[in-house]
């Protein structure tokens, strides 16, 4: 089994819903999931954990849920940009990569391991090496933090309600 040292995950679609909540003061709100956070702070322990986005308007409202709330890094990196950030930075074979765009799909294909939540794209799905059963901001996180739990670092059963 190989060293894995980073689980870097995409927030929008994979920590929200991926819907944007819009008014005439621009983009307002963003849907994160209440489960999730759980899983993170557990596997946090064993593993690097950090996020990237794409999302330049909704920057500040990521920032508040993963950086403020969570105390996770989170880089802004555009979609042209994620693949070639994602070498340079973190490299493949020792990274687990959670995500579910069109754009995440070659990374995905290139990583140790790869996660999609339920209710991501097709091209993301195709090359993930497993479908969470829930969808993004409804515990799909949750569920890919106890797989990788249990695939990767043998946890103790009696520790964690999983």
């Amino acid at each position: 089994m190989r060293n894995i040292k980073n689980f870097i995950l995409d927030v929008d679609g994979v920590m929200t819903s991926g819907k944007f909540l819009y008014s005439t003061k621009g983009k307002i709100y963003k849907e994160f999931g209440a489960h999730d956070s759980d899983g993170l702070k557990i596997l946090s322990k064993y593993i690097n954990i950090e996020f990237i986005t794409a999302d330049k308007r909704g920057l500040g409202i990521s920032k508040s849920r993963i950086s403020k709330d969570m105390g996770f890094k989170l880089t802004l990196v555009p979609e042209e940009n994620r693949y070639e950030f994602f070498k340079a930075k973190f490299g493949f074979k020792n990274t687990i990569y959670m995500a579910d765009g069109i754009y995440d799909a070659k990374i995905l294909k290139e990583c140790h391991f790869s996660i999609t939540p339920n209710n991501a794209r097709k091209e993301a799905k195709k090359y993930s090496d497993y479908i969470t059963p829930s969808n993004s901001a409804e515990g799909a996180v949750l569920d890919a933090c106890i797989k990788i739990m249990k695939r990767f670092f043998k946890y103790e059963t009696y520790k964690y309600p999983f």
